[in-house]
């Protein structure tokens, strides 16, 4: 009897087959309705001074337009050929290849925080609002959202994670084959019952990492802010960016981990190289190989350290110099 999972044939990335509309859209499309639906249920349920409709709803747009720009430009940047990009800028926003349209393929998640946060602050610094007190509420659900994105990816057939021995895993059909003249290969194949003739070429399971994120960087993480998180910072009145702070690590903790079993770009391969070299890049070989990814997520958390330690030490700062002045 196999030992996997053969990814469900029945799964279409299209919506409906005579239109090019996939699933990934419009999983994107959903999950900044549910980010935007729960960052509207706390202005209308928790600030007394809510902003008014229209220049809440900009900043959540600017927010996702940010999002958006920042995404595209950190996966040409540092994960594509940034070279060709360079001398030819025009092309990073083209969305047409050999007579083609195609989109904007290619976002990174780390990029998209860093786009978010620079248009949200640029609109909140102009309408002069509060930029950390708003962009708290918008965080809080994000993680609810951004289930439906790795949905989307899963549904793609693509972001697949390593090879795996594990009974869970999946065989991806758009997945890379491999020779069975390797003998990891093989060691692989039959662990998991996989008949195979020499030197063919065969897909092997894979870690369903799509669905790794989804739970912990999506669902696990939502319940962390929503039900912890926020009754922690209303408790303890915790300044505004203690949300983003706590946003930014858990995203940054939870990735860092499921990292080891998602494959490195095959372009970059580890960014850090201190373990076992064994096999392929497709297999888990040591912690102590670290990719550009988890490298981004390591600055992420280092980032979220020390906003909250900002935000908190200013609000402790604003509050002794308070109580002086009242004396």
């Amino acid at each position: 009897m196999p030992l996997y999972i053969n990814y469900p044939s029945w799964m279409d990335p299209y919506v409906v087959s005579f239109l090019p509309v996939r699933w990934y859209a419009v999983m994107y499309l959903v999950a900044f309705a549910v980010a935007y639906a729960l960052y509207a249920w706390q202005l209308r349920t928790e600030d007394h001074n809510a902003l008014d409709k229209d220049t809440s709803q900009m900043l959540f747009i600017w927010g996702v337009v940010g999002l958006l720009i920042g995404a595209h430009l950190f996966s040409v940047l540092f994960y594509s050929d940034a070279s060709y990009y360079l001398s030819h800028p025009w092309m990073i926003f083209w969305p047409f290849r050999d007579g083609q349209f195609v989109g904007l393929p290619g976002m990174s998640y780390h990029g998209g925080v860093v786009g978010a946060v620079a248009a949200g602050w640029i609109y909140a610094r102009a309408k002069r609002i509060d930029f950390l007190k708003y962009v708290d509420y918008i965080v809080a659900g994000i993680p609810l959202g951004y289930t439906f994105g790795r949905l989307g990816n899963f549904i793609n057939g693509e972001l697949y994670g390593r090879v795996t021995t594990k009974p869970w895993g999946m065989i991806f059909p758009s997945a890379p084959g491999f020779s069975t003249d390797l003998e990891w290969v093989r060691s692989v194949a039959d662990a998991h019952g996989i008949e195979y003739a020499a030197g063919q070429i065969i897909n092997l399971p894979r870690h369903p990492s799509q669905l790794y994120e989804a739970f912990f960087e999506g669902i696990v993480l939502f319940l962390i802010l929503w039900f912890i998180c926020r009754p922690l910072i209303r408790k303890y009145r915790l300044a505004s960016g203690s949300m983003l702070s706590f946003y930014l690590f858990g995203y940054g903790f939870f990735r860092f981990f499921i990292e080891y079993c998602r494959q490195p770009d095959a372009n970059i391969g580890y960014v850090i190289e201190l373990g076992e070299q064994s096999g392929s890049i497709a297999l888990f070989q040591s912690f102590l190989n670290i990719s550009k990814g988890q490298v981004f997520c390591a600055i992420m958390m280092l980032a979220a350290i020390i906003l909250f330690i900002a935000v908190n030490r200013r609000r402790t700062s604003n509050a002794v110099t308070g109580k002086r002045k009242n004396k």
